[in-house]
């Protein structure tokens, strides 16, 4: 959305309570404004995934957990399953329980796709995607790229009749 501003709270609300104070009181909001600006070089859509997917250069990544990608578990989408070409890297495995994993570990983590020319990351909605997508920028790998629509958007479009297709 543009916003230059941004922050990850590393640890969560407890590492931030040892740090810095909190309170019970409700502050007055502020009127602010933020224009959205999208970065359209950031994300790409279904058209794009279809097109690129299976080119040598280009790297997709399902960060959903293994279970899901494997077809073995599909909590939310009616057909399990991952897009064919995908490999899986779990977007869990880039924190321990509170924190992420240090840079080197980060770098490690990629090693395989550090010399793709685009990274295409995908959950189930998009949102868990964007956890590899700030490992990818730890690790030095500024390739990478949402599908917003992610798994949802991507089997919606497909014949439920035959859910063992991943195509």
């Amino acid at each position: 959305m543009g916003h230059e501003k941004v922050a990850l709270l590393d640890g969560g609300f407890s590492e931030w309570q040892k740090k810095y104070p909190i309170t019970n009181e409700i502050s007055t909001p502020q009127t602010g404004f933020f224009e959205p600006q999208i970065q359209s070089k950031m994300v790409v859509d279904i058209e794009t995934v279809k097109a690129k997917k299976d080119l040598p250069e280009v790297v997709l990544v399902d960060s959903r957990d293994s279970d899901r990608y494997l077809g073995k578990h599909e909590p939310i989408d009616p057909i399990a399953g991952h897009i064919p070409g995908a490999v899986n890297y779990p977007w869990k495995q880039v924190t321990d329980e509170n924190y992420l994993a240090k840079v080197d570990e980060q770098i490690q983590r990629w090693e395989k796709v550090k010399n793709a020319e685009e990274v295409i990351v995908y959950c189930g909605s998009g949102v868990t995607a964007c956890v590899n997508l700030w490992s990818l920028k730890m690790a030095g790998i500024n390739t990478g790229k949402l599908y917003a629509g992610s798994w949802s958007d991507w089997c919606s479009y497909l014949d439920i009749s035959n859910s063992t297709m991943n195509n």
